[in-house]
């Protein structure tokens, strides 16, 4: 998000990033039963899984890396659209190119007398829940 503000992290202020976003979806998540029911579509992820108990001490670690749930939560809380990709050639492309294979949040592209529309955070999907940012 901090490059669709045209703001350069640090590497550091990155990883200071990505723990204050985990934290926020542990607390929407685990430590607010009201605030969870929003999340419904989250929940159901999580709870195929694991249990929520486990999945609750699981994020608080900082070395828990997040996935579909984790941007399912983000994508509302921070009323961002989030684009996911594959490379082509993952799916019997010969190109160099990508392929979106999932939308979280395209009700925030828009905007609304409230909000401004919000530029999409596009996202590579490398295989088991890691993302690359796609610029």
């Amino acid at each position: 998000m901090a490059f669709n503000k045209g703001v350069k992290l640090h590497p550091r202020d990155e990883r200071d990033d990505a723990d204050e976003l985990r934290m926020a979806v542990k607390e929407a998540i685990c430590d607010d039963e009201k605030e969870r029911l929003k999340y419904e579509e989250a929940l159901v992820a999580i709870t195929v899984e694991e249990s929520l108990r486990r999945y609750c001490q699981r994020i608080g670690r900082s070395d828990f890396w997040g996935g579909e749930s984790e941007l399912l939560v983000l994508s509302k809380l921070c009323c961002q659209p989030i684009m996911v990709y594959i490379p082509e050639q993952e799916h019997g492309g010969r190109g160099s190119g990508f392929i979106p294979i999932v939308e979280y949040g395209a009700e925030f592209r828009k905007g609304s007398k409230n909000r401004k529309a919000r530029k999409v955070v596009r996202l590579l999907y490398s295989g088991r829940n890691h993302y690359d940012l796609l610029v």
